[in-house]
């Protein structure tokens, strides 16, 4: 826990020494990071309640250089927030590691040609806590994602483009056996006798190949009101290319003053080969949804 704290205060920290570093004119860098803490505290309550504290860190930035008719671009989003409730072991609520890192060549006006490669993981063990808070069910790396295609983007304004890589790489990897072997995050499982002993482990990644469109909107809906939106989904032309998998990230910033502000997040997932069991024990895909609120210290760069 103590590391995780001391890795958000040095996200924080960069930010600040990226701000004042930013003094090259073909670089154009922009970012804000925060930390949101939430907290409950009773005492001779009649009414009931368990003490709980939240701690949640945020960093995003853009980095891009631009020169002539050619660009890089750059963009990482970090995320990692823990809360304790009463005597309880930390429980994760956000965790997130993702950057994507365009090149763009200007072809005309709107549109361009790229190379777009990505990377997803994040930065903690994760845990299902409602059924066990000792066996963990992700880590770094497990699962972890990298992307790599060529294609052509369309930006007819400054508040929305579209990248399409026709012929994108797609490496899913899960760096741990015993995950692998469970089939998690969509992975062929392990080939087992009859009384489930393991015959043959299963490999600890797969690379399938397909399309790739990338959506994004950033958009000031109103004043110190922000609406940003990324929506990713890939086609994979090697198992059932007509069920796309798709990954939607939303956020809603609202700003306060300048130091406090006001986050609305939620993710969308959907991938047929990742397989979860409801409350039902019936196993199947799943849409999977994740939404945040937070209210806290923020600083922009």
């Amino acid at each position: 826990m103590k590391k995780h704290v001391l890795l958000l205060v040095l996200l924080v920290v960069t930010a600040g020494l990226q701000a004042q570093n930013d003094t090259v004119k073909p670089w154009k860098i922009k970012g804000n990071a925060s930390l949101n803490v939430n907290q409950n505290y009773f005492s001779n309550w009649a009414a009931g309640g368990e003490n709980n504290f939240g701690l949640t860190g945020k960093f995003t930035m853009n980095a891009n250089y631009t020169k002539g008719k050619n660009a890089w671009l750059n963009w990482v989003d970090l995320a990692l927030g823990y809360s304790v409730i009463g005597n309880a072991d930390p429980t994760k609520t956000d965790d997130k590691i993702e950057y994507i890192s365009t090149y763009k060549r200007q072809l005309t006006k709107y549109w361009s040609l790229t190379a777009v490669a990505s990377f997803k993981s994040q930065f903690a063990n994760g845990y299902d806590y409602a059924v066990d808070s000792s066996t963990r069910i992700s880590h770094f790396m497990a699962p972890g994602y990298i992307d790599f295609g060529p294609g052509f983007s369309y930006k007819p304004a400054k508040w929305i483009s579209v990248n399409i890589s026709p012929a994108n790489i797609h490496w899913i990897i899960v760096n741990d056996q015993r995950l692998a072997d469970l089939g998690s995050f969509g992975l062929d499982p392990a080939i087992r006798d009859g009384a489930g002993n393991i015959i043959t482990h299963a490999k600890k990644s797969r690379l399938d190949f397909g399309a790739r469109m990338i959506l994004v909107l950033q958009y000031e809906v109103a004043k110190n009101v922000n609406l940003s939106t990324k929506l990713d989904l890939f086609s994979n032309y090697l198992h059932k290319p007509q069920n796309i998998v798709v990954d939607w990230l939303t956020n809603i910033d609202l700003k306060v003053n300048s130091w406090l502000n006001v986050n609305i997040s939620t993710t969308l997932l959907y991938d047929d080969r990742v397989l979860i069991t409801d409350k039902n024990g019936n196993t199947g895909p799943r849409t999977q949804f994740k939404q945040l609120l937070m209210v806290g210290l923020g600083y922009s760069f």
